[in-house]
C-alpha cells in the first residue's frame, strides 16, 4: 500500500509510550479462549467483550503505567496508522455525501499496548482490534497482527493492518447509521442461535464496508494487496478458527461468519463499490 508522503489522520490517541501492563484478577486463560473463539476482529467489543472479562476477572484489572521512547518502527508504523484512518475519513466523508447520509463523524483510533481503559470498560490485547461506541473510538494494539500471522497463519503485509483497521471502522459506521442499535435490540429479543445470526451479518456488513473502502482507495493499493485482505479474511473466519482450537465447528456459535463469507463480503464491496450493495442482514436473516 503506498502511504508515505500522504496526510496523516489528526484523530489518533497514541498510548503506547504510557501504556498500562494489565493482568486479569483470575481467568485469564479462559478469557483467552472466550476472545479468540467470539471476538476476534472485535466488532462493537467494548459493550459485548469487557464486562465479561470484568466479571470472569472478579471485576479487577491492576495497571502499572510505564513511560517509555516508542522505537523508530513503532513511530513508522503509528504514521501508517494514522494515514490509514485519514483514507477512511477521506472515503467515508464522500460516501456519506454522495448517498445523501448526513455528516460523517469521524472516529478516534487509540493505539495501545497490554491493556487499556475505555468508556465500554477495560480490555487486555487478547481481544485484538475492536471498536467501542462510547466514545467512538477504534482501539489497536499493534502486537495482534504479528500473532495474526504466527497463530492464524494470514500473510504479512501493511494492507492486512489496513483491511482490520477498515473494518472497525465499518462498526463505526454501523454505529453512525443506527444498524448496531437495531441489532442489539433485536437480539434482546430472540434466542442465542438468533442473535448469532444477526452478529455475523453484523460483521460481514463490515467487511463489506472494508471493501468499499479498499475500492475508493484503489488509487493506493500496490500488488498483493488485497490478496493479503483475503489471506486474513480467510484466517479469522469462524469456522477456520473453531477448527484450529476445537478440532470440530459448530455453525450455531458462529458470530463473525466463515472464513468464504468474510472473504466474498469484503470481495463485494471492493467489486460494487456501491454502499446499497452491503445489506448483508436481508441475504442472511431473511
Amino acid at each position: 500500500m503506498k502511504w508515505q508522503g500522504r496526510r496523516q489522520s489528526g484523530n489518533v490517541e497514541d498510548r503506547r509510550g504510557m501504556s498500562g501492563k494489565g493482568k486479569l484478577a483470575a481467568g485469564g486463560g479462559l478469557v483467552a479462549v472466550i476472545v479468540i473463539l467470539l471476538q476476534l476482529f472485535g466488532g462493537e467489543t467494548g459493550q459485548q467483550l469487557a464486562p465479561m472479562i470484568e466479571q470472569i476477572g472478579n471485576g479487577q484489572v491492576t495497571q502499572q503505567v510505564e513511560q517509555r521512547e516508542l522505537t523508530n518502527d513503532e513511530k513508522v508504523m503509528g504514521n501508517f496508522m494514522a494515514t490509514v484512518l485519514a483514507d477512511t475519513e477521506d472515503v467515508w466523508n464522500q460516501i456519506f455525501r454522495e448517498n445523501n447520509l448526513g455528516n460523517y463523524k469521524e472516529p478516534t483510533m487509540v493505539l495501545f499496548t497490554d491493556a487499556v481503559s475505555t468508556g465500554c470498560g477495560n480490555a487486555t490485547a487478547a481481544s485484538g482490534p475492536f471498536y467501542c461506541p462510547a466514545g467512538q473510538k477504534v482501539y489497536m494494539d499493534l502486537a495482534f497482527f504479528d500473532e495474526l500471522k504466527t497463530r492464524f497463519g494470514a500473510k504479512g503485509g501493511d494492507f492486512a493492518i489496513a483491511y482490520v483497521t477498515a473494518h472497525e471502522v465499518g462498526h463505526h459506521v454501523q454505529t453512525l447509521l443506527g444498524t448496531s442499535n437495531k441489532v442489539r435490540q433485536l437480539q434482546a429479543q430472540t434466542s442465542k442461535t438468533e442473535a448469532n445470526k444477526l452478529s455475523v451479518a453484523q460483521e460481514l456488513q463490515a467487511d463489506f464496508y472494508a471493501g468499499l473502502w479498499a475500492h475508493y482507495n484503489k488509487e493506493y493499493l500496490e500488488a498483493g494487496d488485497i490478496e493479503e485482505a483475503m489471506s486474513a479474511a480467510n484466517a479469522v473466519g469462524d469456522d477456520a478458527i473453531q477448527k484450529r482450537t476445537r478440532g470440530s465447528v459448530n455453525s450455531d456459535s458462529f458470530t463473525h461468519g466463515t472464513s468464504r463469507q468474510r472473504m466474498e463480503w469484503f470481495m463485494k464491496g471492493y467489486n460494487t463499490g456501491d454502499i446499497r450493495n452491503g445489506d448483508t442482514f436481508l441475504v442472511l436473516i431473511d
